[in-house]
């Protein structure tokens, strides 16, 4: 969890929706981060935290003023405006580009042409495996490899946020540790962070806040310490089942 979070928001939606088609995938949701947070977005399949990551990004449009950076408005910015702007995003399933090299799939997020602490030479500290294979083709890695891959391209764009949707989906446990052991480094860096994450747990243990989605609204927020286990799996399920 971060050091030195300030209360200052850097980013925040207000009364934001989306839609697919006739759709609605989320009900006007009320979001902020704070410089230097690590946030967790956690929630069950559908309940909306990855259409919530493209509302940011610009993958789907929305009114101006609903998403704002630094004051700004962006809601109806186009993907590569805000990556300019200094938010990346590291995609669930990685969409790494599979007839690249690791070291050209790195290079790929320094397109941006933002300036900063990340280059090959740091992503490589961070990631030494990579550089050891930075020649192979990416398809070549593991699923972790490749989820390091995907976690340096979107640092390369050196964004003031990182969000990073379901890193850890369909890696094994050592290697979910090994990725989350990454985070304090790039945080350390002034990275304000959000991670979507299904494991509760392991969004608990990193995260300095937590929002819970459920069926496209917030159902759940606050600081891991303050939110008991039945708060949460009644915020997940809408059931007051324990969490196991």
């Amino acid at each position: 969890m971060s050091n030195h979070v300030l209360n200052q928001p850097i980013l925040y939606t207000q009364k934001l929706t989306a839609f697919y088609g006739d759709f609605q995938a989320l009900f006007g949701i009320e979001f902020h981060l704070n410089i230097g947070e690590t946030v967790a977005i956690i929630g069950s399949n559908g309940a909306g935290k990855t259409t919530f990551l493209r509302s940011i990004t610009g993958l789907l449009c929305n009114e101006p003023s609903s998403v704002k950076f630094s004051g700004q408005p962006i809601g109806a910015s186009s993907p590569d405006e805000i990556v300019k702007l200094g938010i990346a995003m590291v995609p669930e399933g990685r969409q790494l580009f599979p007839s690249l090299s690791v070291e050209e799939n790195l290079r790929m997020g320094s397109l941006s042409g933002r300036s900063g602490q990340w280059d090959l030479r740091n992503i490589y500290e961070l990631f030494p495996v990579l550089k050891e294979r930075r020649h192979h083709g990416s398809m070549d890695l593991s699923g972790g490899q490749q989820q390091m891959v995907a976690i340096g391209r979107a640092l390369m764009a050196n964004p003031s946020i990182l969000l990073c949707d379901e890193i850890s989906l369909g890696l094994a446990p050592i290697i979910i540790k090994d990725i989350y052991r990454a985070l304090p480094a790039i945080c350390s860096e002034g990275v304000t962070v959000v991670v979507v994450e299904q494991d509760i747990r392991q969004a608990m243990a990193v995260s300095d806040r937590v929002y819970c989605f459920q069926e496209g609204r917030i159902s759940l927020e606050g600081r891991p310490d303050e939110l008991t286990t039945e708060a949460i799996t009644h915020a997940y399920f809408g059931l007051e089942d324990a969490v196991s």
